[in-house]
Order: structure tokens, then sequence, then C-alpha cells
């Protein structure tokens, strides 16, 4: 399924001391000033003349009988679309660009096409990417186009299906804490699994028909348990006993790096006696900030995030390597973490889907695009698709 390129960030708080990139029990969303710039004589009364003029070219090819539907269901369009345009910076002057506009035409012909209400939107987030995304990169282009030729025809729960496989690859929680981490997995897919997601192959074979999958029918997909044991295995992992030399050991190597062992190593959730670093996998390592709060005169004012050091970050790395290996341990971790993941209707649903597809599969570019932009249909907070 490829490697993974989003992290849904989340606050730890130990001890009233914070580390890692945060937002409390939720996605981070960073939001700017937006300004919207008149280039090339581009404003939004403009761009709007240019959908319509694009929509007078791709109706062409429609009979005049058919007008009044393609211009209603076109109309819906452009009232999805343009809100988010008015929301980019610099996206009106993409108007002017005829690449743009050949691709306009095309979401035109698909809008008027198709009478779930749904593609609209999808159309919009399609040709919202390609103005962030696409303008360097030929392939992200060719995925989109080809995306937009598809939306009337992809059936509606495959579509949910191709959403839901494309996050399980692509989207993870970093919070330290596990319960918080798969709470944050839970409200994702609550939103994603928004319809009855299909059983057997037909639904892929649908998707590969539209270049959206690849199927590999001598393969097999991992299960959830092995999948997510191993991407999220700061969270399976056995830790560090108390009171053993590796403890010790661990304690002596915070303290020489003036790093507090209280923010550091953390209970484990899921085995008494044991301690974890509060990171989701050892590459969350990189990502740890220690954060501070000033106090000027008693008052308390804002926060200052502060990157480890490299000798740091390295630290946590040889700390994270005295993690103990029994093997009957980890399978019971294991075991805890999935009788965790059970107690979430929306991840229980999951896993009994996923672990019953017939045949391994890989998302195409096609695919990918379209996925992503309908995962941020339904759900704003998800992050843009690199």
């Amino acid at each position: 399924m490829g490697r993974f390129k989003h992290r849904l960030e989340e606050l730890v708080v130990v001890n009233d001391k914070q580390i890692q990139k945060a937002g409390e029990n939720s996605q981070q969303i960073q939001a700017g000033t937006i300004s919207i710039t008149n280039v090339m004589g581009i404003d939004e009364k403009r761009a709007r003349e240019i959908f319509n003029e694009m929509y007078v070219i791709a109706r062409r090819d429609f009979s005049k009988d058919a007008y009044e539907c393609a211009n209603k269901r076109v109309a819906q369009f452009e009232e999805s679309l343009m809100p988010k345009i008015m929301q980019i910076d610099g996206a009106l002057e993409k108007f002017a660009d005829p690449s743009f506009q050949f691709l306009i035409t095309e979401a035109h012909k698909t809008a008027a096409a198709t009478e779930r209400v749904a593609d609209y939107d999808l159309l919009s987030e399609l040709l919202v990417h390609r103005i962030q995304k696409g303008e360097k990169n030929r392939k992200v282009r060719t995925g989109i186009a080809r995306a937009v030729e598809i939306v009337d025809q992809i059936d509606d729960d495959a579509l949910c299906a191709l959403t839901v496989s494309h996050t399980v690859a692509k989207l993870l929680p970093v919070s330290g804490y596990i319960k918080n981490g798969l709470d944050v997995l839970e409200k994702i897919f609550e939103k994603l699994i928004y319809g009855e997601l299909p059983k057997g192959q037909e639904w892929l074979e649908h998707l590969e028909i539209l270049d959206a999958v690849r199927l590999t029918p001598f393969g097999t997909l991992k299960t959830v348990e092995q999948f997510y044991s191993e991407q999220l295995e700061g969270y399976t992992c056995v830790g560090i006993a108390k009171e053993s030399n590796n403890y010790s050991e661990a304690l002596s190597l915070l303290e020489d790096n003036q790093l507090f062992s209280n923010m550091f190593l953390v209970e484990h959730e899921l085995l008494d006696g044991y301690v974890r670093l509060p990171i989701c996998n050892k590459e969350a390592i990189n990502s740890l900030q220690l954060i501070s709060k000033p106090i000027v005169n008693g008052q308390q004012f804002g926060e200052v995030h502060i990157d480890l050091s490299e000798e740091q970050k390295s630290m946590l790395g040889k700390i994270y390597d005295l993690y103990d290996k029994n093997d009957e341990l980890k399978k019971e971790v294991s075991k805890r973490f999935m009788d965790e993941w059970n107690k979430r209707n929306a991840l229980l649903m999951l896993k009994d889907w996923w672990d019953n597809i017939p045949v391994s599969f890989s998302i195409t570019a096609v695919g990918t695009v379209l996925a992503h932009a309908n995962a941020q249909r339904c759900d704003q907070s998800i992050p843009p698709l690199e």
C-alpha cells in the first residue's frame, strides 16, 4: 500500500508538561490569513465567467433536450467549487491557465452526467487538489484528469471502500497515548464508513476497470492486527520493565541529556509494570518537541516549541532499543491492543471488513487522488495529499 505520508497530530500531556506536536485529542488544523489577489484581471466575477464559458464548450456534446437537467447539475457544481477556490490564495489566477480550463470542461461533462449530489463536492475537491498539488507534477495532473472522468462511473459502495482502503494505507495517529490514538482513528473512520462496505471481489474488479486499483490475485493482505501492530509498534511494544537494569540505564540516559524521565517514560497502558516512550513508532522520535510555557511576573504567556537536539533524538532511539523483546509478552500486548481496538464500533467494522477482503490489491495514482478527495469531502480536517 506504500509508505505513510501523513500524520494526524495529537497532544501528549504528562504531569502538566507537553511533548509532541499538538492538538487536543483531535487532528491539528492550522489556519492562516486568506487573501484574494486579483492576478491578470482574474477576480471572482471573472472566474465565474470563465467557468461558464467552459460550460458552453462542454455542453456542445449534449442535445438541447438535455440542457435543463445539465444546467441544474453544473450550477450545483459551481456553488460547491467556487467557495473552496476563494479560500486558496492565488487560486483565481489558475482560471487563466489553458490546462486548467480543459480540466474544468471535463469536470462540467462529468457533473452534467451525474445525479449523485456528493459528486459535485468530489469534483470540487479534485480541482482544488489540481491547484494545490498538480502545478508541477504531471503524474499528479494525469491522475486527477482521469479521476475527474470516472467520478460519475464509480459505484457508491466501491468509492466508500476505496476511500477507507486508502486511508488505512496513508494516515496514522501520532498520539503518544494508545487510547487517544485509537480514538483519533475511530473518529476518522466513523466519517469515512458512510455506507455499507462491499463484500466479495466484485467491487475491486469494478475499480480495476476504472483504473483505480490493480489486483494481485496471488497475494494476500495483512490483517488489521498484523498491519497496525507493525505500523503502531510504539503502542504494541513490550516496553521496559520497571526496576530492571534497562530501566536504570534509560533513566541515566535521560538525566545525562537533561530530559525529565516523567515526560519521556510513561506507564504502558497495555502492560502493568512496564514503561515506554510516548510515541506511536520509532520514526516519531524525530517529531518530538519540548513545549515551554514562559511565566513573566506570575503570568503565563503562550507556548514555545523547542526541537530536540540530534543528540537527544539519538538517545531516545537508544532507549527504544532497550525495550524487552520477549515474544510471549509481545503477543499478549498485541492481543490487548486488539481488545482496545474492538471496543470502538467503526474500528471493529473496519477490521471485520478488511480481514475478509479476498484478494490483495494496490491503489493506483488515479485511485489515490480520487480516494483522498473523497476523504477530504467527508472530513475536512484530513491533511492534503503530498
